[in-house]
């Protein structure tokens, strides 16, 4: 069966909004190297991105709802206009971040609810192969761009081009430039034609409608195992990125430039276990995905063991490939769960709530314990032991012959 039409155009708006997104943190981060701020101010403005997915998770499920989610989508990229044009203005990075978060945590409920809508259950799986495989590619290639756009032969440009403007003038104009048409692709993206029952948007009733709604989906079989896979393995997603990092410098002795190639090899891991999701796992499937992600756990202190980078690298793209091809066909699960039991909307701020609320606790963590000078490859070795064991814990309470035990058995445990 094919996608329908429009999905793809979806998918491209959402690819240009995404690489936008990753561009602006590097340039942010070169400004904050301009303002002469310490290094420990970079890892804030992914804070001051995040933050809008956790606080603004109550209102931006219902606002996807009650608007038409294509022209939610266009309306939040113009949201991440202003936030670039805070830093043509000379606005402070954080504050300029900050507004391009809310932006983003708007933007997801509608995107990812308008997918649910779209596609049905039977390509819920390939759709967000698609969705998952774009998104890392956006990533990566956005990580490039960023590193163009803050480079010396960009800002030798901008200065002949437009000598009496700041340096990054000509990077933040070409910015502006890609989500200016991620907006304007979305006028070609089709209407679902959904409709939901109009909820209060009065801010108290929006948290209670919120956490009720967050219990209903924890509460849910299916909904709650997704939403724990999906949950633990962006946080732990989030701190591997740093610790790669890390560990790359201190274990290998590789510069920061070629250590960032090891979180590309991830990314590419990602985007082939995700691909092959995509094409071969079902929705009816989605939970014998399970087994990937104990392996995943296992797999990172084999990781930190390693001495040379060509060792390092196949074991990277495999942890990578791993973690793809479990979080999609769960990322899909979680979507169809939760547009059956709320909505296409609510249900994927509540996603967004758990997920990276998720990121911020583990990177609290993670940073607290690296100030308290633990060691980088006992931390890693410790989070893919936890995942590892976490993943083992929820597929043995969802496997099909442990429901048969139960059933013959009301008293097991």
């Amino acid at each position: 069966m094919k996608l329908p039409r429009g999905f793809h155009v979806l998918i491209a708006a959402q690819f240009c909004s995404a690489l936008a997104d990753n561009a602006l943190l590097i340039v942010a981060i070169g400004q904050l190297v301009a303002l002469q701020l310490p290094g420990w101010w970079a890892p804030l403005l992914k804070f001051s991105f995040t933050i809008a997915y956790v606080l603004l998770a109550p209102a931006v499920g219902v606002l996807a709802d009650r608007w038409p989610k294509a022209r939610m989508m266009m309306a939040m990229n113009a949201l991440k206009v202003v936030g670039v044009g805070l830093l043509l203005a000379q606005g402070h990075p954080l504050l300029a971040l900050a507004v391009v978060g809310v932006g983003a945590a708007a933007y997801a409920p509608a995107k990812y609810g308008l997918v649910t809508e779209l596609v049905g259950p039977c390509l819920l799986v390939a759709a967000n192969g698609w969705i998952e495989v774009t998104t890392v590619c956006a990533v990566l290639m956005g990580t490039a761009l960023g590193g163009l756009l803050v480079s010396t032969m960009v800002a030798a440009l901008g200065a002949a081009w437009l000598p009496d403007q700041p340096a990054t003038t000509l990077a933040l104009t070409l910015l502006l430039v890609l989500y200016a048409l991620a907006a304007l692709l979305n006028l070609w993206v089709p209407v679902s034609g959904a409709t939901y029952r109009r909820a209060s948007v009065h801010p108290l009733a929006l948290w209670r409608g919120h956490w009720r709604a967050n219990r209903r989906l924890w509460a849910d079989r299916d909904g709650g195992l997704s939403m724990a896979v999906t949950t633990l393995f962006w946080g732990a997603a989030a701190v591997l990125q740093f610790s790669v990092l890390r560990w790359a410098g201190e274990a290998l002795g590789l510069p920061l430039d070629r250590a960032a190639y090891l979180q590309g090899v991830v990314a590419v891991g990602i985007v082939l276990g995700a691909t092959l999701a995509g094409r071969w796992i079902t929705l009816a499937h989605a939970r014998q995905v399970l087994p990937l992600g104990v392996l995943l756990g296992l797999l990172v202190p084999a990781v930190v063991l390693v001495h040379h980078w060509w060792v390092a690298v196949p074991l990277l793209l495999l942890v990578g490939a791993l973690g793809g091809a479990l979080v999609v066909p769960m990322n899909a699960l979680l979507q169809h769960r939760g547009h059956e039991l709320l909505s296409a909307g609510r249900s994927i701020a509540v996603q967004n709530f758990n997920e990276n609320a998720s990121v911020l606790v583990m990177l609290a963590v993670y940073s607290a314990l690296l100030a308290a000078q633990w060691d980088v490859r006992f931390l890693m070795a410790g989070l893919g032991l936890a995942v590892a064991l976490s993943v083992s814990v929820l597929w043995w309470r969802h496997r099909p012959w442990r429901r048969l035990l139960l059933a013959q058995n009301p008293t097991a445990s």
